[in-house]
């Protein structure tokens, strides 16, 4: 029995959905440990598609615990609306398990995150103005409202009309935004911690008690290495820890829990929104791999922005998780292209080469990539369900990013169904 975490190794939509669909049937607990509404997958099952946002992926098999920690930022109106989607699709969810201390978004959350964007300029992060950043800064500012809390009426009522007025002040006085109407939002949001009451539990001591009885657990991430607050793009990221550590923190068990750990990566790369991209390609292989790959914004409809694959991002990732092994989605994505390109290295400006990636924007600024190129190949892969059955080229790409990123690869998607994955 094991314990093991699927974790974003790019800036986000490797396709970990896709890893954490194949794994979560073999799972007997399922835990989203940070991140909000903001992120989630899109899983199949049964033939259906099913986009989650807050939910563990495990909700999709009856019998699964399915655990949101106390790293995760909730919005109480989306989480419903969410869980009366999936019912009304004949999801049950008897086993789904709230920490009393996960943080709660409020109505402030979401318009001071849309001020601040629009007072930012063109200098904006380019958030989901979902109010996950600025639910986070509650917390760490320590005046946040909890599960418990919600769950609670005249505790909730309390702190919430204390916490309102100093956000309508900053509002209105800072921004020139509208005020919220708190004793209405306060008695909306304890309806919704009525409804939610049923489903608080200490994801800790459940999380704890499952691998004391040896049960299956995965730990799912939401975003990616490359947005970690920390450890990624700074300020191009999120506001939480999407790495390996993140799992520990926002579940609330030790390291000495975990068995393995899954990095997800493209075989090329892709990002949304702005920050910086240092094997972007804005030409016609850039549009060719975008069209192919079908990498357009779940939601919006966005383009995303491509490029090559870059193996200082990836083997940073490798660093910072302690990745037991990497996946490699989207492989078919590459055929056609008579060239493939992989970063090994930046040139700085002044003519320096560097392989670890830079701890800061400045660092990274000037810095260009070093490619090494492979044969392309025009080949159907994706009927191939063994890494022999790919092309010798295929094989040598692979092997290839295993030597580059110094971790071996476990899985290799060639297309976009559950059963397009060659496990090795």
């Amino acid at each position: 029995m094991s314990a093991n975490i699927v974790i974003g190794t790019q800036w986000g939509d490797e396709g970990k959905g896709k890893v954490i669909d194949i794994l979560a049937p073999r799972a007997d607990v399922v835990v989203r440990t940070q991140g909000g509404n903001n992120a989630g997958h899109t899983v199949a099952s049964g033939g259906e598609t099913y986009k989650l946002h807050l939910i563990p992926s495990g909700i999709l098999y009856e019998d699964t615990l399915c655990l949101i920690g106390a790293g995760v930022v909730l919005d109480p109106k989306d989480l419903l609306g969410e869980i009366e989607s999936l019912s009304a699709r004949g999801i049950s969810f008897k086993n789904l398990k709230i920490d009393p201390r996960a943080h709660i978004i409020m109505p402030w959350h979401i318009a001071l995150d849309g001020l601040s964007e629009k007072f930012r300029g063109n200098k904006d992060i380019g958030t989901t103005h979902r109010g996950i950043g600025p639910t986070y800064m509650d917390k760490y500012e320590r005046s946040g409202l909890r599960f418990y809390d919600l769950t609670h009426p005249e505790i909730f009522r309390e702190k919430a009309l204390s916490v309102g007025k100093l956000k309508n002040a900053i509002i209105t006085k800072v921004y020139g935004g509208e005020e919220i109407d708190l004793d209405k939002v306060i008695e909306e949001y304890i309806g919704y911690g009525q409804q939610l009451a049923q489903y608080m539990a200490d994801v800790s001591v459940l999380t704890y008690e499952a691998k004391k009885a040896n049960k299956n657990i995965l730990f799912e991430g939401a975003q990616a290495t490359l947005l970690d607050i920390d450890f990624g793009t700074y300020p191009y990221v999120t506001s939480s820890h999407p790495l390996s550590a993140g799992v520990c923190t926002g579940s609330g068990v030790g390291p000495m829990v975990i068995d393995g750990i899954y990095g997800v990566a493209k075989a090329y790369t892709t990002r949304v929104g702005k920050g910086p991209f240092p094997t972007e390609l804005n030409d016609e292989i850039g549009d060719y791999i975008r069209n192919k790959g079908g990498e357009f914004g779940t939601i919006t409809g966005r383009p995303r922005r491509t490029g090559w694959f870059d193996s200082v991002i990836v083997r940073h990732a490798v660093r910072v998780n302690g990745l037991s092994s990497l996946v490699i989605n989207k492989l078919d994505t590459l055929a056609g292209l008579k060239t493939l390109k992989v970063c090994t290295a930046y040139r700085t400006p002044d003519g320096d080469f560097i392989r670890d990636f830079p701890p800061t924007l400045e660092g990274l600024e000037g810095c260009e990539p070093v490619y090494e190129e492979f044969e392309g190949f025009d080949d159907d892969i994706s009927g191939c369900r063994s890494f022999d059955e790919l092309p010798e080229i295929c094989r040598k790409y692979i092997k290839r990013l295993e030597e580059l990123c110094d971790c071996s690869v476990s899985m290799v998607g060639v297309g976009p169904d559950r059963q397009q994955v060659i496990e090795r």
